[in-house]
């Protein structure tokens, strides 16, 4: 849990310049112009296992600077310019995305892209509450609604208009996702795992035929999501849109469900992605699933396929994390753990492949 973004000192290794960022910033930002000189302060937000994140403070004014991971990235990932483009287009119309300030791509300031948005404050949920809160049913299954709510507003974005035709190609979409994330898997795989070939053969032959296109955020969880901190019902913000492109919201809503664990499901997955959703209160899945249906209009036919997947999507997004920690791209401890756990998400995939229904 993280109470009003709380922030660490910068890691060791992933500092920058303050002066060039400074410089850079105060030619960008007319806001800048008032605030004292050299006053920058900089502080690291530790949640998040993708890009990194800072807090920037140069006299009263505080922005959130973004930058790839350390290390070589894949192709076309951790693009910075990509997501400062989506959140510039749609902050006006979507108002829980950030305003961008400035986007930079001369990597002399920082040894990367970079860009800078507003700061919001409030409240991210993971494993607890924030402490002296002590959460009663109610203001769970209010907090579950407002997560169904906000899903079905991105979903309902018109993304035409926003002029977001670029950020994806639906035609064809969900067929090159299994084959893209079959794809990275390959290259980080570290392990032979028990029922592997089987489950990416039954993910090639079961994408469904028909599927719908919008704006998906494509990471959508609660701990993506900016409470407010005097009503942890009321979303302030939605977080790290890297992945965000037009795709099929079906599998968007499967991706939000991987992360929402209940006290019903298998250990493993209870052990491996603690969070607050385990409390009372908080939507079975098919409760989510069922509200996401009536809100959207949406057929749920086949919610056993997009299951599937997203948590073999999951799986291989550990996978990619726990290689870059065993290569020393990064010094993060808790990315340690990480092959285990795509392991036993592999598993858990295998597992529910093989069921005719979710049951």
């Amino acid at each position: 849990m993280t109470k009003n973004n709380e922030t660490i000192a910068v890691r060791v290794g992933e500092a920058f310049d303050a002066h060039k960022v400074e410089h850079y910033l105060r030619a960008q930002i007319e806001e800048l112009a008032i605030q004292p000189v050299d006053t920058m302060e900089i502080r690291q937000f530790p949640s998040g296992a993708s890009n990194l994140t800072y807090l920037i403070k140069i006299g009263t004014w505080e922005g959130v600077l973004r930058r790839p991971p350390l290390g070589p990235v894949a192709p076309k990932a951790h693009d910075m310019g990509r997501e400062a483009s989506l959140l510039g287009q749609i902050h006006d119309t979507f108002s829980l995305a950030p305003r961008p300030y400035c986007l930079c791509t001369d990597t002399s300031i920082i040894g990367a892209p970079f860009y800078v948005m507003e700061r919001r404050r409030g409240v991210i949920l993971n494993e607890s509450f924030p402490e002296g809160v002590k959460p009663d049913e109610e203001l769970c299954r209010r907090i579950s609604r407002a997560m169904v709510e906000t899903l079905v507003s991105i979903h309902a974005l018109d993304w035409r208009a926003a002029s977001l035709e670029h950020f994806g190609h639906p035609e064809g979409f969900l067929a090159r996702q299994v084959e893209g994330w079959i794809g990275r898997y390959q290259r980080a795989k570290t392990d032979d795992i028990p029922g592997l070939e089987s489950l990416l053969l039954w993910l090639s032959s079961h994408v469904p035929s028909h599927t719908a296109a919008s704006l998906i955020h494509n990471d959508f969880k609660l701990n993506n999501v900016l409470l407010d901190v005097d009503n942890l019902a009321h979303p302030v913000a939605v977080l790290d849109w890297e992945m965000a492109t037009i795709g099929d919201p079906l599998f968007d809503l499967a991706i939000t469900l991987s992360y929402w664990v209940r006290p019903t499901d298998a250990p493993e997955l209870r052990a491996m992605l603690p969070t607050v959703t385990t409390s009372p209160g908080f939507y079975e899945q098919s409760e989510f699933m069922e509200l996401y249906a009536r809100r959207s209009g949406r057929d749920l036919e086949h919610m056993h396929f997009y299951m599937t997947f997203a948590y073999f999507k999951l799986a291989v997004i550990l996978q990619q994390i726990y290689v870059r920690w065993k290569r020393g791209q990064t010094s993060d401890v808790r990315f340690q753990s990480f092959g285990e756990r795509a392991c036993q998400l592999i598993q858990h995939a295998y597992v529910l492949s093989q069921r005719s229904s979710l049951g």
